[in-house]
């Protein structure tokens, strides 16, 4: 959408994965955790509940996308999503696939230990397999 920004924030912790109808989903640079980040190019947009129905659902429908995929990462048990917003207010969504012995299980992934940056080859790896046809 025309006036859309990325907040820099979400642009330094994320990598870039693809351009879905509603939103720019993103892969968080951490190793610890398989974790993607819905944005819905929507300038301005901070809550979910704010948005119109029909474009809430479709939000909704992309990140039941992303979450179906993640369930299939290897050793996934548990699929948490999110939209927090506290630091960067610019709505996102955070959809992480969890297993027992992870960095943060069973807690919350927010704010668990410090960021490890994936491997280039990591990268591309998580990236691929996050991309539909």
């Amino acid at each position: 959408m025309s006036g859309f920004v990325l907040d820099p924030r979400l642009a330094a912790d994320t990598l870039p994965v693809a351009e879905l109808a509603q939103c720019s989903l993103r892969l968080m640079d951490d190793d610890r955790f398989m974790w993607a980040v819905l944005v819905p190019r929507i300038p301005g947009a901070t809550e979910l509940h704010s948005l119109a129905p029909d474009l809430r659902r479709a939000i909704d429908d992309e990140v039941a996308m992303v979450a179906a995929r993640l369930a299939q990462w290897p050793g996934t048990l548990k699929i948490n999503t999110g939209a927090l917003g506290n630091i960067v207010r610019q709505l996102h969504i955070h959809v992480v696939a969890r297993h027992e012995g992870d960095a943060a299980w069973p807690g919350p992934v927010w704010g668990s230990g410090s960021r490890q940056p994936l491997s280039p080859v990591q990268q591309a790896e998580r990236v691929d397999f996050l991309q539909f046809d």
